[in-house]
């Protein structure tokens, strides 16, 4: 997701983990908040979504009762409770506003701004549902991630500079980058040797489902592949896949086939071979 996708999740649009367990959860990311103003589906782990749960059960539940009992929420110049959600296909949000006024608000349709807005009737009166909070319990702005991430990148400058030439950095989108990458390598992989596709039935698999590159500008939410090709995944675009993960005695355990020694074997081999990727596990070994 991009930046402002992922810091404008509301609570319920989360995915929840279930009790029979899964690797991957999908969610839907509405309209209104997409670059492109197009309904996606995201995907994220269930290792990913355990800690956000923790979140919302613990550091986030924390700063919603201190708001509370300040009377932070009560205070605000704008704010909507949404008393309930109705539709299935096109969710709508039913809400009253601080004057008592009713209206509803179609979720594919509600803005970043409008998010910051809405609450929900807790166990101790209104508390936000916008996902991410800051320390005083109020929406974490999305552009404030910028500098949650150039404070750590600073961190580890400071801690990190008098025993590594280039200590690693990061960015919100970066994330995305390497998510990018990441979805590549692995869906190629399995096009290639997991699923034992000849030539001719690759050929087929592509006309039918896409290839791996247009399966990950889906993934992305690019209107078109080009961008996939030339800004996200330009220092891998010239690479021979193929190649690169040719193995006839990898291991193929797991869902994707890629192993987590084998996925960090490929990932150090693209980063020498590739400039602007930087292989943190392989800095962090050096120091």
């Amino acid at each position: 997701m991009r930046l402002t996708e992922a810091a404008s999740l509301l609570l319920f649009e989360v995915p929840r983990t279930r009790l029979e367990g899964g690797r991957y959860y999908g969610g839907r990311l509405a309209r209104a908040v997409t670059k492109t103003k197009k309904a996606r589906t995201f995907y994220a782990s269930a290792v990913a979504l355990g800690e956000v749960e923790g979140y919302v059960e613990s550091t986030r539940a924390e700063v919603v009762r201190r708001a509370q009992a300040r009377g932070r929420y009560e205070r605000l110049a704008e704010w909507r409770l949404v008393t309930h959600k109705s539709g299935r296909l096109r969710r709508v949000l039913h809400w009253r506003d601080q004057d008592g006024v009713v209206g509803q608000t179609p979720l594919g349709e509600a803005t970043v701004a409008e998010r910051m807005t809405y609450f929900t009737e807790g166990p101790q009166g209104p508390e936000p549902l916008w996902l991410w909070l800051n320390e005083s319990g109020l929406p974490f702005r999305p552009a404030s991630w910028e500098n949650v991430f150039r404070m750590a990148s600073q961190r580890c400058e400071t801690v990190l500079a008098e025993v590594m030439a280039e200590p690693p950095f990061a960015t919100p989108h970066m994330a995305r980058h390497s998510f990018a990458l990441y979805m590549l390598v692995v869906l190629n992989y399995l096009m290639d040797q997991r699923m034992g596709l000849t030539a001719e039935e690759r050929r087929d698999f592509r006309l039918l489902y896409g290839d791996p590159w247009r399966m990950v500008q889906d993934l992305l939410g690019h209107a078109d592949l080009e961008t996939t090709r030339r800004i996200y995944l330009a220092p891998v675009a010239d690479l021979q896949l193929r190649s690169l993960l040719a193995d006839p005695g990898g291991d193929l355990s797991g869902v994707t086939g890629l192993s987590q020694e084998r996925m960090t074997s490929v990932f150090a081999r693209i980063a020498r071979e590739s400039e602007g990727i930087q292989d943190l596990d392989e800095r962090m070994e050096v120091a």
